[in-house]
């Protein structure tokens, strides 16, 4: 046997460097999602990342994507198990977010995937009564 360096097996990673590249890694996702990034979204989600992936303040990835006004991302999420009623912390859902920001594409998207526009708090429903938007709380209405 040697004492060199060469000979000795390699260091484990610790706890806190695998945590710090956990959480750079989810920050990757997190913006694929905001930045709207379809196709990096669809890597991670084959590699193995939670579909319902959740910020710490229970954004999820299709709330971040749908608030952003991401359409493609958004039926990407959706396409592959996004819950489109998952509120975050505050009770808002993806839906909710897309009334708010006149995300007219993601909107629809959101509505195509099975989005509850009664679900949350407000719900879109309610927050396109506070905004006065009639045209959808027209459309809403009968949902």
């Amino acid at each position: 046997m040697t004492d060199s360096a060469e000979s000795l097996p390699p260091v484990a990673a610790t706890e806190e460097s695998e945590e710090a590249a956990l959480i750079e890694l989810a920050g990757r996702i997190f913006e694929a999602a905001r930045g709207g990034d379809a196709e990096a979204l669809g890597a991670f989600l084959t590699a193995g990342a939670p579909v319902n992936l959740a910020n710490d303040r229970g954004d999820t990835l299709l709330m971040l994507a749908a608030y952003h006004g991401h359409a493609a991302a958004v039926r990407l999420l959706v396409d592959r198990g996004a819950d489109p009623n998952q509120a975050n912390d505050r009770g808002q859902t993806p839906l909710a977010g897309t009334v708010f920001k006149g995300a007219d594409e993601a909107l629809d998207a959101l509505l195509a995937g099975g989005a509850d526009p009664h679900a949350g708090q407000p719900s879109a429903f309610e927050t396109a009564q506070m905004f006065g938007k009639q045209e959808l709380v027209e459309r809403f209405a009968g949902r």
